[in-house]
């Protein structure tokens, strides 16, 4: 083990800004089986923006998370985390940002690791997507979003965060589960080209187990997870930019991605679209202990504890 850094502090307390506040001398690249890679990007937000600061304030929460956890009984954190700088905003468009998470998150899938995108507006995920493709033939993407995502174009841009879910199918198979709020022209166009949507029913008493059996009969082996934020209820996620009333609950969303994980092999995954602003402080507590626990489920079959 490295030595611990800024040893000339002496034992002055220290607050990192890392996910977990996890110190240097704990912090290893090399060691890390997870990475966790910022994108503080907003550009194409059409109703509240903010999403920019969503990483921070999800990496500040992170540090009052307990590193064990009581449903999977063991401390997730033994799988190693590596937070790594903030990718900067490019400001020469949408297209130009996805290439550079394209990038920062092959170079981290290469290395073995498993990324955990933090955004950030949904856009991002393009890019995280377009690397695992590059290293998984057989991969699929479970989108899980109160909003289609599928309009052709949005403002006047082709890869803004109202196409994000058309961008990813024309790369590879996805399933979409959390839709609440989609358009006429999106529904066609998920008909026509057979894209896989469930649409969330809070008020039909199977609408769990269908959305479950909908996740699984359409992924496969190799499953890339995306999260907005959006898709979980306002009464428990209100710090987001487009809220939709009648989501997902936490013994739902948590259910969904333990069934996932149980069936197949979650690659990466990303949460995006939280805005601190919108909303109170427990709604960033809330996304990092939802990515914690995201990540225990995607790491607890691959790595010896």
């Amino acid at each position: 083990m490295p030595a611990p850094a800024y040893h000339w502090l002496g034992d002055t307390p220290l607050q990192w800004r890392t996910f977990l506040d996890t110190p240097p001398q704990e912090d290893c690249p090399a060691s890390a089986g997870v990475f966790v890679i910022p994108v503080p990007y907003d550009s194409t937000a059409s109703f509240k923006s903010g999403a920019r600061h969503g990483p921070a304030a999800i990496i500040s929460a992170s540090r009052h998370l307990e590193d064990y956890d009581i449903e999977l009984d063991r401390d997730i954190s033994q799988v190693g985390i590596h937070t790594t700088p903030e990718l900067q905003p490019n400001m020469d468009g949408p297209k130009a940002m996805i290439a550079n998470v394209r990038t920062a998150v092959g170079s981290a899938i290469r290395r073995g690791k498993l990324a955990m995108l933090l955004g950030g507006e949904h856009t991002v995920t393009i890019g995280a997507v377009q690397a695992y493709a590059d290293l998984y033939p057989d991969l699929s993407v479970l989108y899980i979003d109160a909003h289609a995502d599928l309009r052709q174009a949005w403002q006047g841009t082709r890869w803004g965060h109202a196409s994000v879910a058309r961008r990813i199918s024309e790369i590879c198979p996805l399933a979409l589960v959390g839709i609440r709020s989609v358009s006429a022209d999106e529904l066609e166009y998920a008909s026509a080209r057979r894209i896989p949507m469930h649409l969330w029913s809070p008020h039909s008493p199977d609408n769990l187990r269908d959305a479950i059996a909908h996740a699984l009969a359409h992924l496969t082996a190799n499953v890339y997870i995306s999260i907005d934020l959006d898709a979980l209820d306002p009464s428990i996620m209100a710090a987001v930019g487009a809220p939709e009333p009648g989501g997902m609950l936490w013994h739902e969303i948590t259910a969904l991605l333990r069934a996932v994980s149980q069936n197949a092999n979650i690659v990466g995954f990303d949460l995006v679209e939280l805005t601190p602003g919108e909303g109170p402080l427990a709604c960033a507590f809330t996304a990092a202990k939802l990515a914690y626990k995201l990540t225990g489920y995607a790491t607890q079959d691959r790595y010896d504890f």
